[in-house]
């Protein structure tokens, strides 16, 4: 099942009013496969995929609160300097058992929002973007937004009683097949997850956010 995106100057459905929840590894473990820069490197550039995607969800006019989770509490700190809530993972070993125990405390806190998982290696997300899937939801039902591949999923919605995400490998079947509606439409900025310098190099062509696009300067990849 998919849903088209509204087009231009279509009214957003209701404004500010998703909690935006990122589970964050901390950086000195977060995108392995960025490893051949150097550890270094690669935990910068964690950190700020991981900065900017939270920015831009804060920029949202949609979004009323970003709620991180995250085992780091040097890089929570910073997090929550940026204006995001932030908690423990609460499952390190299994990501989608961790967001449903951070929706959980979503619930608690923001009863009457609508909780929104997105991944944190999100560094050219554009706060528009997000508002146009988020304006795209249909009521009803669990939805999510498949990855530039389109193998794996970068958003995922439903309401706290039917918050049951699956992210990992093959994510966007999984989804699918647990009955989600697939948001289609271009979405390029939310779409762009970064896993390795390729996924990296095609986001840069989309315009990174403020902290990745001077690292990457510095370390001369763009």
């Amino acid at each position: 099942m998919s849903a088209q995106l509204p087009g231009a100057g279509s009214p957003a459905r209701s404004s500010a009013r998703f909690v935006a929840v990122l589970p964050v590894k901390p950086p000195a473990f977060g995108k392995s496969r960025l490893g051949d820069l150097g550890d270094d490197q690669r935990r910068r550039l964690a950190a700020a995929f991981a900065l900017d995607t939270a920015a831009a969800c804060l920029a949202a006019r949609s979004v009323a609160e970003v709620l991180v989770a995250t085992d780091d509490a040097v890089f929570s700190a910073q997090l929550t300097a940026l204006g995001c809530a932030a908690v423990p993972d609460g499952d390190t070993n299994d990501l989608n058992s961790a967001l449903r125990q951070a929706v959980s405390e979503a619930r608690r806190r923001w009863p009457d929002l609508e909780p929104v998982a997105l991944c944190a290696d999100l560094p050219a997300l554009r706060p528009d973007d997000l508002d146009t899937a988020l304006a795209a939801l249909v009521p009803g039902g669990p939805s999510f937004v498949a990855d530039a591949d389109g193998v794996g999923t970068t958003l995922y919605t439903a309401a706290y009683d039917e918050f049951d995400p699956h992210f990992g490998g093959g994510s966007r079947q999984a989804h699918l097949f647990s009955g989600a509606l697939e948001l289609r439409g271009e979405l390029a900025t939310l779409r762009r997850d970064v896993d390795d310098l390729d996924d990296l190099r095609a986001a840069a062509v989309l315009g990174l956010g403020p902290r990745t696009a001077p690292l990457v300067r510095e370390l001369g990849l763009a």
